[in-house]
């Protein structure tokens, strides 16, 4: 009898199907419930019921396909082995290569990558580098404090006294919008002449200095004019310092009134939007201006705190929090009658990117309710500065309270908690308009070394949430020398168009006395800066002797890299650093935390260890052995590592002295030689100072050809090292063409091309016209196929990409190939090193349909298929039973390489799980793959578009009917408060549409830092061949896998499924927009740092009876009917307004 076949939603047995029988003939291993490593499979026939078994017994004379045996499948995999081996043999030349280099070996020599050596170089390199800015820095530092102290205070001085070039002022005299603005006719603005520097990637003059000045801050003010008068005398040492030294880049001086000065001169960047630039909130001018701060900030949520008020305390939170940089820790709470934190964190944290995002997304949240309890929330301030079972910066201890006023003193809990050695300092933050006594507040901020501000509008946020580093600066200004130490930032953009940097700082001290006998001066002046260019630490790493996947990475004391080839943020914010942590640059394990924690310690290291690496088109994940060496970089908080594969020790220097065959082997580059010997693409590298580079590739080899024409590989303005093993290699893959791939017949085995890449920086492609279709990188080290094939033995598959989004492959307007490469490997006595990587290009039609034949009862692809008659039985296979058998060969990375199935060929190089969700979850659950989940927080996304769901304006507060027929009501606070930022938001516009960070930034469309979340698959434990069962009831399918050996494939076959009951959920491979890891889980395992090895928090000579002082605004009839007319009339105001800030108090 027939064997019944299964159908959906039927009970066994069912209607009879002889093309598909349940299942084949003899016992079939059913998958151990332990996984396929825990022992040998047990047959299915005895987990079967008896009613079930009936239908297994075949009987004489019935015909039937049945699902093929192991032993069937092992053949056909083993079939599949020998062709793919044999062609790779034959086509690849790997031997044959190898003997092309012993016979050449007297063109080169092997060198030896020593690396305890190598990383000493390199950190002792960097060190000297940063040791002239460093230098440079102090020299600055100096002057500016002599020229201060020698400055004469003008109380009468003009704008016309003061001759300066305003960076921002071409900006706004261009400003197609205004009338003639006020700089326009001020003599006091100078006019520059601008020459393009590629140094700078920007116009600049050598001849003078540039001032911005923030926006907010009035230009004409005494304070400002005066500080615009003594430091004009820093032009001639910002001068002198590029005569010493003319690699130096951006001179900066960022004074406390938020001045800053910068050489050479060139036109500020002005955004579309307002400008909201201030060097006190840069992260360098934080870094250098204060030690590192534990700080607690608590707000008054009372129910007096209601409407505008919550509002301005809301946002002056936020912008407290910009003021901390990664060195600094926070937590914020609310409190009434009782205090409770605003976030999920209960104790203080990292002010990093992301934690700080927590708590602004947080403080939107805080409603007002209750009544005021001063006392509930200093007490939880202070419990969370002496919780010392966390980690914290240990320095620097601040509260920070924001309310509307109140009576109470909570003089106990300062008595208990705080006095008499006052180790934490106290500000307090008067918000909103009111009428209530600010005596307590002040007194508070004076009594515990603080300071008491006021934040009567949303104009003097800005400037009141900055001006407390003027207090915590005391101590270092008190500590004289002491205190004058270089601190090296974090990675982050600048401003002026540099790209990534660090940046040397260096505080500057106010060195006056007020008169004989009179105490020191404790205020900071400011911070001096001296930026280095990423790109110029980048040349003194060692480039093309470390091979493809070795690199020279850096970190500094949080664990960011400073150095990394994975450090590529996508796009940069300039309100903060790039902060890429070593353990998210790399993927995470044992071994590199302990990598991570002795270089941060400043100690010496090496270790070999095995790890996991993404490829570099992040498809795939490899398993792999590195050697990591590290050592300190003296006079800095860096740490230099450097990683070794173990077929990198070793590597090949060109000696081509005979300039004879220099000339031969540079004539195989030359495009007239492409039709007989392969297309050859060249690596843009910088072979030479007066090379043109260019991102096409033909264009570029022409560059170099006419360049070649001009000078000598051993000229003084080339790179001999590149110069010389580019042409050997361009030699040595010539003569592979000379002795394997001329005479060869391609089409006889279904290729497309044949290639071969170098160390050197040669791919070359055979024939030439297959060169139309190569899509690769010119630039084997940046080829994720050459990476991968050096770190894999055997032949390593590379479908084509696709995305699930796009349309599929079009087969028949273009011809589709699979590359399969492997790496040669060369030994030279007892030197093992791989110099190249050989390979071949599928012609993916043609090897579907050779698939089929090699997966089939067939002996040979001309001998016809064996047929199945009345009498007979016969086993399924690739070929013939196509339409019920599923046969796929996928790679390690989850994606399909080859089917057989016509309508799946368009779908070669998707992720498996679009194919066919329920078997390769299945694979998956049987451990025939690993999943491995990271997070990239260096993507960038698109904006989002503003929602519009009627809302008001932000943070304006909307008056009554009622509020407006109330005489009262238009002498009160709220009104005058109202017109405040009613004026100011029609001549800030961003204020009410756009979220600041996006006013700094360049256009409106500019994509946004994001979070994606990448998950990757590799091969599992399972090696073996393998039978299983896909368990679904009468949907249930049977399918067989097993690893291809010395390849990185797959051979999966499968019943295909008859019914879609069974749809299980599908992997995602695809990168995915996430919020990344919970952060409140994250910071209850903090990772290990150390902060800078310097503090200055208390000095005993500290004078603290300047503490701040009520500033009252009180409201004018006749403005506020002015203001009022003005906006009646809708008259336009003028588009750089004079906007007073609390820094225009400050006297030098």
């Amino acid at each position: 009898m027939a064997v019944p076949a299964r159908t959906c939603g039927s009970s066994w047995p069912g209607p009879v199907r002889t093309a598909r029988p349940w299942p084949g003939r003899g016992p079939r291993p059913f998958p151990d419930p332990r996984g396929p490593a825990s022992g040998p499979a047990r047959p299915l026939l005895l987990l079967l019921p008896p009613l079930l078994l009936l239908p297994l017994l075949t009987a004489p004379g019935a015909s039937a396909y049945s699902f093929p045996q192991q032993h069937t499948m092992q053949h056909w995999a083993r079939r599949l082995e020998q062709e793919i081996d044999g062609v790779m043999r034959i086509f690849g030349g790997v031997q044959q290569l190898r003997e092309i280099y012993k016979d050449n070996r007297n063109l080169f020599e092997v060198q030896e990558n020593e690396p305890q050596k190598l990383v000493e170089k390199v950190a002792g390199d960097i060190e000297s580098l940063l040791d002239r800015k460093v230098q440079a820095l102090k020299r600055l530092a100096d002057a500016a404090e002599s020229f201060q102290k020698a400055h004469r205070w003008q109380d009468n001085i003009k704008e016309e006294d003061i001759m300066y070039y305003d960076a921002k002022g071409d900006a706004e005299l261009d400003d197609p919008e205004g009338e003639d603005v006020e700089r326009g006719s001020k003599t006091s603005t100078l006019r520059l002449d601008f020459m393009e520097d590629p140094n700078f990637k920007n116009k600049v003059n050598y001849s003078y200095t540039a001032v911005q000045i923030p926006t907010d801050i009035y230009k004409g003010s005494t304070v400002i004019l005066n500080e615009l008068n003594w430091t004009e005398a820093l032009e001639n040492v910002f001068i002198e310092n590029r005569r010493q030294d003319p690699t130096l880049l951006w001179q900066v001086f960022g004074s406390a009134t938020g001045v800053t000065r910068y050489y050479p001169a060139t036109p500020w960047r002005a955004p579309k939007k307002i400008d909201l630039y201030d060097v006190r909130r840069r992260p360098w001018y934080i870094q250098g201006a204060s030690s590192p701060k534990d700080m607690v900030i608590i707000v008054d949520v009372s129910g007096s705190v209601s409407g505008l008020t919550l509002k301005l305390m809301k946002t002056s939170v936020c912008e407290m929090l910009d003021t901390l940089s990664d060195d600094d820790y926070v937590n914020v709470a609310s409190f009434n009658e009782k205090a409770q934190p605003v976030s999920c964190f209960t104790h203080l944290v990292q002010a990093n990117v992301r934690n700080k995002k927590v708590f602004k997304e947080a403080v939107q949240g805080m409603v007002a309710k209750g009544t005021t309890g001063y006392k509930a929330g200093f007490e939880y301030a202070f419990d969370q500065l002496q919780n010392s079972n966390i980690t914290r910066a240990n320095c620097n201890k601040m509260i920070m309270m924001f309310t509307d006023g109140g009576e109470d003193r909570v003089q106990d809990v300062f008595e208990k908690y705080n006095w008499p050695n006052r180790t934490v300092r106290v500000f307090t933050f008067s918000v909103g308009q009111h009428n209530y006594d600010v005596t307590p507040l002040q007194w508070m901020a004076c009594t515990n070394k603080g300071y008491y501000f006021e934040i009567p509008s949303i104009g003097a946020i800005r400037i009141n949430t900055q001006e407390y580093l003027d207090v915590l600066g005391r101590p270092m200004v008190l500590a004289g020398k002491e205190a004058k130490q270089v601190q090296w930032t974090n990675v982050y953009e600048d401003a002026l168009g540099l790209g990534l940097v660090v940046t040397g700082t260096l505080p500057v001290f106010n060195l006056t006395q007020d008169g004989p006998g009179e105490k020191k001066n404790q205020l900071i002046l400011g911070v001096m800066g001296i930026d280095v260019a990423l790109n110029d630490i980048k040349r003194l790493t060692p480039n093309y002797t470390l091979g493809a996947n070795g690199y020279v990475f850096a970190i500094d004391l949080n664990g960011y890299v400073l150095l990394h080839p994975n450090l590529k943020p996508q796009t940069t914010n300039f309100r903060e650093p790039v902060t890429l942590d070593f353990l998210d640059a790399e993927l995470e394990d044992e071994n590199k935390e302990e990598i991570r924690r002795s270089m941060i310690d400043g100690n010496k290291g090496h270790k070999q260890i095995r790890t996991l690496v993404k490829s570099l088109d992040e498809r795939y994940i490899d398993e792999v052995i590195r050697n990591y060496t590290w050592v300190p970089i003296r006079s800095t908080n860096y740490s230099l590592g450097l990683v070794l594969p173990p077929y990198s020790t070793f590597y090949l220097q060109a000696n081509l002295s005979d300039q004879i065959l220099q000339v031969k082997y540079f004539e195989f580059l030359l495009p007239s030689s492409f039709e007989s010997e392969g297309h050859v693409f060249i690596a843009p590298r910088e072979y030479c100072k007066d090379l043109n580079a260019s991102d096409n590739n033909t264009e570029f080899l022409k560059n170099f050809i006419e360049l070649m024409e001009k000078v000598t590989p051993d000229s003084k303005q080339c790179n001999n090292f590149l110069l010389h093993n580019l042409i050997l290699d361009t030699g040595i893959t010539q003569q592979l063409v000379e002795r394997v791939w001329r005479d060869q017949d391609l089409n006889t085995y279904s290729l497309l091309a044949v290639f071969a890449a170098t160390d050197g920086g040669i791919t070359r492609v055979f024939p030439n016209k297959a060169a139309e279709d190569w899509t690769e990188n010119p630039e084997p080290f940046n080829a994720s196929f050459y990476r991968r094939s050096l770190d894999n033995h055997g032949y390593v598959f590379k479908p084509p990409h696709q995305d699930s989004l796009l349309r599929p492959l079009e087969l028949e307007n273009d011809t589709v190939g699979v590359l399969v490469s492997t790496a040669v490997e060369l030994s030279l006595g007892r030197r093992t090193l791989r110099p190249a990587v050989v390979g071949v290009k599928l012609d993916l039609e043609a090897w579907a349909e050779k698939f089929k034949v090699l997966a089939s009862n067939r002996t040979h692809q001309d001998h016809p298929q064996k047929q199945c008659g009345p009498s007979s039985h016969c086993e399924m296979d690739c070929e013939v039973n196509n339409e019920d058998l599923l046969c796929v060969l996928i790679d390690d990375g989850g994606f399909l390489v080859l089917s057989n199935q016509n309508h799946q060929w368009d779908q070669v190089g998707r992720f498996f799980s679009e194919v066919d969700a329920n078997l390769m979850l299945a694979l998956y659950n049987n451990s025939f793959y690993t999943r491995k989940e990271s997070y990239d927080y260096q993507a960038a996304c698109a904006p989002q578009p503003p929602g519009n769901l009627g809302a008001a304006p932000r943070g304006v507060f909307v008056p009554t009917i009622a509020d407006f027929l109330n005489l009262a009501w238009w002498t009160s606070a709220a009104a005058w408060s109202l017109f405040q930022q009613l004026l100011y938001g029609l001549i800030y516009h961003s204020w009410f549409q756009a979220d600041p960070a996006e006013a700094e930034g360049s256009p409106e469309t500019r994509e946004s830092s994001c979070v994606m979340k990448q998950t990757q698959y590799y091969f599992g434990s399972v090696n073996a061949s393998y039978n299983a069962i896909i368990d679904c009831g009468n949907c249930s399918r049977l399918f067989h896998a097993q690893r291809l050996t010395n390849t990185n494939l797959l051979f999966v076959v499968a019943e295909k499924p008859l019914c879609s009951q069974c749809e299980a959920g599908r992997l995602l491979q695809k990168e995915t927009h996430s919020d990344g890891p919970e952060q409140c889980e994250l910071v209850q395992r903090p990772r290990y740092r150390r902060g800078p090895h310097i503090c200055f928090d208390y000095n005993a000579t500290e004078d603290t009876s300047d503490c701040g002082r009520g500033a009252s605004f009180p409201p004018s009839l006749g403005i506020l009917v002015s203001l009022q007319l003005l906006l009646l009339l809708g008259l336009p105001p003028r588009p750089q307004p004079q906007v007073h800030s609390f820094a225009a108090s400050r006297r030098l």
